[in-house]
């Protein structure tokens, strides 16, 4: 970056000198104001020293970095102006999943150290160290060391099999295959090749593999839902809505032509704001801001439609890995309950060494005896209890994957499976944390009278009745119990933001075609002879309309002609 340097004397003493950025960006009415905004897609790019760069590391290494082989300090991150499907002059991070513990070098010295901070392990070592000395052994050599190594070797054993199976969830996950929009058409690559600048196919189901942009839907407004329980915990869908200028284009390639750029601000691990502006150059100069509604972050999904979108953050540096610490070697209650009785059982050979050592006599060599007679009570300290939890640890892990009761459950770590017999209670702050969160309708309640389940076979009639009778729109009509049930299944078959799907697109009339026995153009396309699928941000309002059409309401509503007023 460049940086103009202001001198200011106070009072020809000392001297301040401020560094100020050239071209920093800020926030102005939600649009990012920048030097470098000024310029159009279109411009060729620039490059890496007039650019933003996105990771800018001290050159200096500090003397723990030489030693790791790898700078510790962590990289600045900077806000961005993305070209889409062309060359970006800024080399941003890979777009790989990575989450095992361990790698070649690094395993044995990282296990040898997690399990040296246990008591006992470490208590053996020593016992067994003791056992080289010839003045201080009292056994041979191998009783004190080979069942240490098998601790150890069960141990490391079942930490490689967790980082083994880590290892292939990675490379299931960025092996999953995506489309990609290039000039020369359409290609197909895996999760781990996409890079910052590309345009993605997205489908229904199928997981958002970086921080994009929405550019195009399948659907003609523009809006798609998406489910992120994996990134926040919520299981309601959240609306996203396309950006206006490539929803409006003809065709996905029209979006290459226009000469596409997103300018984003730097990554960060707020999931719930974004600033940004897009561009193009063709047919005009367009800019347009964005904000989370135009957005879809890394490992949510999908729920509606097919979207096509433009990859601005990948790896490291997307929401969900910024919001993602890395995880910690766990220790279950029982080990720590084991290790502290470790402790105490220490604490009585020390007494009784110290006893034995006075009764004998305190001589010029006193401490030799000592050192033997806690060797020799180290059988109170049962090694074999270690061996014993790591086993059966390992069964317990097995039972889980291959119980019949809970199908498709994925033990992840071996080290803590008992912890699930400890459980005593499990709190929620709402339905659906540990539920399906699927609502249905139960009670209509209308002033004095209500129907429940039993008798929803009324309401059907009540509603077939008054549409039998016609429509009564802008008439003073007497309010009887079967209109007033009719004006509020009708209300809630119309008061929502609840969208149908499930219809292919190509069977769609064009607009102004009528379905038999419809006369509404706006659901040409809809076989209303079979159960429409519907989408929403709530489970509420799906369980209203799929109830009202179990009543018929909502068939009835689309037959009838409706007023100017709802016509909109």
């Amino acid at each position: 970056l460049l940086y103009t340097i202001k001198f200011e004397y106070h009072a020809m003493v000392d001297v301040e000198i401020r560094l100020e950025p050239l071209g920093r960006a800020s926030p102005v009415n939600g649009v990012l104001q920048n030097d470098i905004s000024q310029s159009t897609a279109g411009d060729p790019p620039r490059n890496r020293n007039s650019a933003t760069p996105l990771l800018e590391e001290d050159s200096d290494s500090c003397g723990r970095c030489f030693y790791s082989m790898a700078c510790c300090k962590d990289p600045e991150l900077h806000e961005r102006k993305v070209y889409l499907a062309q060359p970006n002059p800024t080399k941003f991070a890979k777009n790989e999943v990575k989450n095992t513990k361990y790698n070649a070098v690094t395993f044995l010295p990282k296990v040898l150290f997690q399990q040296f901070k246990v008591f006992i392990n470490l208590y053996f070592l020593m016992v067994a160290i003791t056992q080289l000395i010839p003045i201080l052994r009292v056994t041979f050599v191998y009783t004190s060391w080979v069942p240490l190594g098998f601790v150890l070797a069960v141990t490391m054993c079942r930490e490689a099999y967790d980082d083994l199976k880590r290892r292939w969830r990675d490379a299931e996950v960025n092996s999953e295959q995506y489309k990609k929009l290039t000039p020369q058409g359409v290609v197909t690559i895996s999760s781990d090749k996409i890079a910052v600048g590309d345009i993605i196919y997205i489908g229904k189901d199928q997981r958002v593999p970086a921080d994009v942009v929405l550019l195009r839907t399948t659907e003609k407004s523009g809006s798609c839902f998406i489910r992120t329980d994996q990134l926040d915990g919520e299981t309601d869908w959240k609306l996203r809505l396309a950006v206006g200028t490539t929803q409006k284009l003809g065709a996905d390639v029209d979006i290459l032509r226009s000469g596409p750029a997103v300018y984003a601000e730097k990554p960060q691990k707020d999931i719930y704001n974004f600033i940004g502006n897009f561009f193009a150059t063709l047919p005009s100069d367009v800019e347009e801001p964005l904000n989370i509604e135009n957005t879809m972050w890394a490992n949510s999904v999908v729920a509606s439609g097919t979207a096509v979108g433009a990859v601005i953050y990948t790896g490291r540096e997307t929401r969900s890995s910024m919001n993602t610490s890395h995880p910690p070697n766990k220790m279950g209650h029982t080990d720590v309950e084991v290790n502290n009785l470790t402790k105490l059982l220490f604490l009585l050979t020390l007494c009784l060494s110290t006893a034995l050592v006075l009764l004998k006599g305190v001589t010029a060599f006193w401490y030799i005896y000592f050192m033997r007679f806690i060797v020799l009570f180290s059988n109170i300290i049962p090694i074999n209890l270690r061996v014993n939890l790591d086993l059966s640890k390992i069964w317990y892990s097995i039972c889980i994957h291959k119980d019949d009761n809970i199908p498709d459950t994925v033990v992840r770590n071996t080290t803590i499976p008992e912890e699930l017999g400890r459980i005593c209670y499990l709190l929620s702050d709402k339905t659906g944390t540990l539920t399906q969160n699927e609502m249905v309708f139960k009670k209509l309640h209308l002033g004095t009278v209500s129907f429940g389940t039993e008798s929803f076979s009324e309401v059907k009639d009540h509603v077939a009745s008054e549409y039998s009778n016609g429509s009564r729109h802008g008439s003073k009509v007497r309010k009887t119990l079967a209109f007033r049930v009719k004006e509020s299944v009708r209300a809630l078959a119309i008061c929502h933001n609840v969208t149908p799907s499930g219809c292919d697109e190509e069977e769609e009339k064009e607009d102004g075609e009528k379905e038999e026995g419809i006369d509404n153009p706006g659901l040409a396309g809809y076989d209303m002879s079979e159960k429409m699928q519907y989408q929403a941000a709530s489970p509420d309002e799906v369980a209203l309309v799929e109830w009202t059409e179990e009543v018929k309401s909502l068939f009835r509503l689309f037959q009838e002609k409706l007023p100017s007023k709802f016509q909109t």
